[in-house]
């Protein structure tokens, strides 16, 4: 899907707050869908995994599905696959600090003790879900107790949710949703790819939360991209739904933070065709976003952050 600058901003100038809240009614129509339909077959499939790239927004969507899953009488759990990582030896912490150790990699993702949770939590048995801790990156030696009852669900949110590799219970036992951007975005001559968008996302996250600079962001923007391509969008075919989190006014409501600092980067040339998008749409005003938006998860003071 294609959506041009000059069709956003006819919509900004005349009603941005209906505009916005259209756009965020539509977000939350799709994922209703799919939510009556994971009810549907919650018997055979009551564990859901959920897969993105960085800056998707499957954190808040995975949260989404579970408050409106819960709303309708079905109790659910969130958990974070980054939990099921390895601790890395002082070895690997070693190569970890000189660049030299893919952190990425689906290897570092205890699978056998993933697998084996996953089956029990479908069977209603007990399991003790761990908790890793990044400032030491190892897994903490207590977990948390969680007894799936009759009826509720558990979602699994990670980059390697899609991967067989990773995830080898079967199919039939599991709910797969791909959650990203594919909307894209034209101005001119101009058509702005989702991975940009991603990335307008990742910069004001880092820039607000992670005391990360615009420029940092960028830097890491190509490995980032290499490690998507590698290990996450060969296995997007795999999921039984895809959500694109593509919100229609989320670039003008970043433009007033990130415009300028973007033209301070007119040295990076991959930045070209972002500054120029944004630089061409009309601001929205961070007041008019209701605190359940997805894009909350970026921009902050949302219903989950």
């Amino acid at each position: 899907m294609n959506i041009e600058v000059t069709r956003i901003n006819e919509e900004i100038s005349r009603n941005p707050e209906n505009y916005v809240l259209s756009a965020n009614e539509d977000y939350l129509y799709r994922i209703r869908k799919i939510v009556d339909d994971i009810i549907l077959h919650q018997n055979e499939r009551p564990v859901i995994v959920l897969a993105g790239p960085s800056g998707s927004g499957k954190t808040t969507t995975a949260l989404t599905i579970g408050k409106i899953l819960t709303e309708s009488g079905h109790r659910t759990h969130t958990i974070s696959m980054d939990n099921y990582f390895c601790s890395l030896t002082e070895e690997e912490k070693r190569l970890s600090v000189l660049g030299k150790m893919d952190l990425e990699s689906p290897v570092r993702v205890d699978k056998d003790l993933l697998n084996d949770h996953i089956q029990k939590i479908g069977r209603g048995e007990t399991v003790g879900i761990p908790k890793y801790n990044f400032g030491t990156s190892s897994r903490e030696p207590d977990s948390v107790p969680l007894h799936r009852q009759h009826g509720e669900l558990v979602i699994f949110e990670g980059i390697h949710a899609l991967n067989p590799d990773v995830i080898t219970v079967p199919d039939s036992q599991i709910c797969k949703i791909y959650v990203s951007v594919r909307t894209r975005i034209t101005c001119g001559d101009i058509i702005l790819h989702p991975s940009k968008i991603r990335l307008m996302r990742r910069m004001i996250r880092d820039s607000k939360f992670r005391q990360r600079s615009l420029r940092d962001t960028m830097n890491m923007f190509a490995s980032v991209e290499q490690g998507e391509n590698k290990y996450i969008m060969p296995y997007k075919y795999r999921s039984d739904y895809d959500v694109d989190t593509f919100v229609p006014y989320e670039l003008s409501l970043y433009r007033d933070s990130l415009l300028e600092k973007l033209r301070e980067m007119n040295d990076v040339p991959e930045l070209a065709d972002v500054t120029e998008v944004m630089a061409n749409l009309l601001p929205v005003d961070n007041e008019i976003v209701p605190v359940n938006s997805m894009v909350r998860e970026f921009v902050g003071d949302g219903e989950f952050n």
